[in-house]
């Protein structure tokens, strides 16, 4: 072989190990080994320089949250849609007396019922809470459902302390926020609830189970049908522990589930809102609240976005129209912890 032709065919061959050029020998070894003097650097998602800025974060679409208790008062209560914050109910007090007579006597004149109007004190529930453009665009959740979740579980919760406790002034008027005195229905002014003594200060006197006997009865046969118990979770835990002279206990959990538990035969609902057992308190409700106690609202929860009043937030105003009072003060009875 000889000339250009030989050249070239000794250019195609490949080079041998001992003839590579000295400079790629390193490169060489490390193509084939793996080691060699070549320079290293660590990779890690740890530290942001070294990657971790390369690795995307993943962030649960589902955002945990510390649950807010909600008052039950608006489940057994009597609740109402209204057209406007002016509603007015009426209630019929003392029934339309009757009398007898023979065939061919006069029949006088008979007393009418006597009417009392009630109008539930209303206010305005409302949230006003803002959000970045930036935050509603780039977060890894829904922002706008998890803050109309918020809204829905804090008006929850505002509602159902006002029906037990509030003052009637911008906002509902709690059962617990009326007049209560210790005369029965026949004498009591209407408007007033009766309480039944524990009969000490702060606690109740010896045998207890029959001071809740007492309330029981106290409230007349047509609500006790539809009867309810409303207390904390503290009074109840008390109550769970007292037991009959001949050991059973006054509590009856549910057989089933579903099935709600019952005191005295009737259902047991806790509300936080209730006090606690405390000179003076009235820690415990009995009554049919259906009957007991009214409910207006007007219209549901309203919400509306508003990107335009504080760029570059969005406001989302919430608001709710709703308002209650006690409306027939013979159908709930409470237990004052008090000596008389």
């Amino acid at each position: 072989m000889s000339g250009v032709n030989g050249v070239a065919a000794l250019s195609m061959r490949p080079m041998l190990g001992g003839a590579a050029p000295a400079g790629d020998a390193a490169f060489e070894g490390f193509l084939r080994a793996g080691g060699g003097g070549v320079e290293t650097k660590a990779f890690t998602g740890v530290t942001g320089a070294e990657g971790g800025y390369a690795v995307p974060r993943e962030i649960d679409a589902m955002i945990g949250a510390t649950l807010k208790s909600a008052s039950p008062i608006r489940a057994i209560a009597n609740v109402v849609q209204v057209g406007s914050a002016g509603y007015r109910k009426l209630v019929a007090a003392g029934g339309t007396p009757s009398g007898w007579a023979a065939e061919t006597a006069a029949r006088p004149e008979t007393a009418t019922p006597t009417f009392h109007e009630i109008a539930p004190p209303m206010g305005e529930l409302y949230a006003n809470p803002a959000a970045s453009q930036a935050m509603l665009d780039d977060a890894a959740f829904d922002v706008e459902a998890w803050l109309a979740d918020e809204i829905a579980r804090e008006f929850a919760k505002a509602e159902g302390s006002a029906f037990v406790n509030g003052n009637g002034t911008g906002r509902p008027r709690g059962f617990l926020a009326v007049p209560n005195a210790a005369t029965s229905d026949a004498t009591r002014a209407f408007g007033t609830l009766q309480y039944v003594a524990s009969g000490a200060a702060g606690d109740f006197a010896a045998n207890p189970q029959e001071r809740l006997i007492d309330l029981v009865h106290a409230l007349r046969a047509p609500y006790r049908q539809n009867a309810t118990w409303v207390m904390n979770a503290t009074t109840l835990a008390r109550i769970r522990k007292m037991k009959t002279a001949d050991g059973a206990f006054l509590w009856q959990p549910g057989l089933a589930a579903g099935q709600p538990d019952s005191l005295l035969g009737y259902t047991v609902v806790e509300a936080e809102d209730m006090p606690d057992i405390a000179a003076n308190s009235l820690a415990i409700a009995f009554g049919d609240f259906r009957s007991g106690y009214l409910i207006a609202e007007r219209g549901e929860t309203v919400i509306l976005r508003d990107p335009y009043s504080n760029k570059p937030f969005v406001h989302f105003y919430a608001t709710k129209r709703v308002g209650g009072a006690v409306s027939n003060s013979e159908a709930i009875k409470l237990m004052k912890f008090a000596a008389s």
